[in-house]
């Protein structure tokens, strides 16, 4: 496809308007063809500064609202997403790299996650008892205030739906800080928002880079931060956020495992799990990055070749978000083949015809990997599997249970029983039964274990309802002629 080179400037969203006070600039790349299609600001603690004033100008009048009337905003935003959801899809397409099927699954699941802030009324209810006589105990959800949220390039669209939605209806005003590579979808999000009807200063954006991210989680007015990203920087962030007294969640990389064995049914389990591995180019923490063939799977890897060779760059496979990525991904291929793995599908030195420029890397299958060699063991991003052979289904868990990560992991069997134990012994959040991608719908919530999450709770369905918001406890009495307890 053609790439357009005539985007608009990125410019900075604070208190209802977009604004760009001479910070430096920052190109921003297609990955689809390497071509420069805007420049955006590389802001720093002056404009967090103002976009947190701004929100938090904006708080008192926001959070007095009624549950019910902000929901009706997002009402109203969800109807816009629908109504532009081819342009905003080709947005994603054109800064991510992603196809256009893949890009317009993302905005979809963004309308989703804006359906489940839409039902807050129905979910968040006050809590109401007598709890002796003539006495009353009441809890009711009060947001915190200014909010602040971090988002990652491989989901520009929906990763800032997990928490803005959910975290403006429940009453807290927001700055968001996209990745530096993908800021097109948030300046169209900002303009959608406020056509919806959101009031000045409840949503702010603020681009840039590491300033702006210290910026934030050193700021004494955001109350809570959400963050996407490697887990290398989800430490840090969590690390400075909560020591600055905020409260924060931090969802760090992964290197999930997928089980299979022998009894697997092949077609689907070849199919989900090199969709799984390249699916978004593997630029997702849910990927494939690890399967784990229990005894006798030969089988299955032959149909996984076949499925895999069906992928072609450019067509049904996207671009990895850059050229440092592209070049980093096929050094993790080129290592293992030295190690001694076999490389069964090798994508390396990939050229889309007409985007000679573009930053492919195609669909890789590694074969006979050993657990300590670094494509077994670290996080690539990108559409590639190794392959490790386990004699038995312990032997197989113990290596999942050796990851640092424990973002997913999931097993491919028709034998109930064995499903079971994996589910029972996997060191993982998000696991799933014949399902290579095994994210939680709403209301369920996204979230992983180990070096894969930081923090208390999740961002998303029903466990946001706790991190977004606190609890306000009156106890009330009436009866002074009442004396029988200490209460009364």
């Amino acid at each position: 496809m053609s790439v357009t080179t005539t985007h608009p400037t990125v410019k900075n969203f604070i208190n209802g308007k977009f604004e760009r006070n001479g910070a430096p600039s920052l190109d921003v790349l297609s990955p689809l063809d390497g071509s420069v299609i805007s420049t955006m600001p590389m802001s720093g603690n002056k404009e967090v500064n103002a976009a947190v004033e701004a929100a938090a100008a904006a708080f008192p009048e926001w959070s007095a609202m009624t549950l019910k009337d902000r929901v009706q905003i997002f009402f109203r935003y969800r109807t816009l997403l629908d109504e532009n959801k081819d342009e905003l899809a080709k947005l994603v397409q054109v800064e991510n790299g992603k196809t256009f099927g893949e890009a317009m699954a993302e905005v979809m699941k963004s309308m989703e996650l804006c359906e489940f802030a839409v039902s807050m009324p129905q979910i968040v209810t006050n809590e109401i008892q007598e709890v002796s006589r003539g006495v009353e105990c009441r809890i009711e959800r009060k947001p915190l205030g200014v909010v602040a949220c971090i988002t990652p390039f491989n989901f520009p669209n929906m990763v800032p739906h997990w928490t803005v939605p959910n975290a403006l209806v429940l009453g807290n005003t927001l700055v968001l800080k996209p990745s530096e590579h993908v800021p097109l979808s948030t300046v169209r999000m900002a303009e959608l928002l406020k056509e919806a009807g959101l009031p000045d200063g409840v949503f702010n954006v603020v681009n840039g880079g590491k300033e702006v991210v210290e910026a934030i989680c050193d700021h004494p007015n955001i109350k809570a931060t959400s963050f996407v990203g490697s887990t290398k920087v989800a430490k840090i962030v969590y690390k400075r956020a909560s020591s600055n007294l905020q409260r924060c969640v931090a969802l760090g990389g992964a290197k999930n495992h997928l089980l299979v064995l022998p009894d697997a049914h092949v077609g689907m389990t070849a199919n989900n799990v090199v969709a799984s591995m390249a699916g978004c180019a593997g630029q997702r923490c849910m990927a494939a990055s690890v399967m784990v063939g229990v005894d006798k799977v030969q089988h299955i890897i032959d149909e996984m070749v076949k499925e895999a060779n069906k992928i072609i760059p450019g067509e049904n496979l996207g671009s990895v978000i850059s050229k440092e990525a592209k070049e980093r991904i096929e050094r993790y291929i080129t290592e293992a083949e030295a190690q001694g793995a076999t490389i069964l599908v090798d994508g390396r030195n990939t050229v889309v015809k007409g985007n000679e420029d573009g930053f492919y890397v195609g669909p890789t299958i590694i074969d006979h990997v050993k657990p300590n060699m670094a494509v077994a063991t670290e996080e690539i991003f990108g559409p590639v599997i190794s392959i490790i052979r386990a004699k038995d289904l312990d032997e197989a868990i113990k290596i999942e249970n050796s990851s640092n990560y424990g973002n997913a992991a999931a097993v491919f069997t028709q034998n109930g029983g064995l499903a079971k134990k994996v589910i029972d012994k996997a060191s993982a959040g998000m696991v799933g039964v014949n399902i290579g991608v095994p994210v939680p719908r709403e209301p369920f919530s996204f979230g992983g274990w180990n070096e894969s999450k930081f923090g208390v709770g999740d961002i998303t369905g029903k466990s946001s309802i706790e991190f977004w918001t606190q609890n306000k406890k009156t106890t009330t009495k009436w009866n002074p002629e009442d004396k029988r307890d200490w209460m009364s």
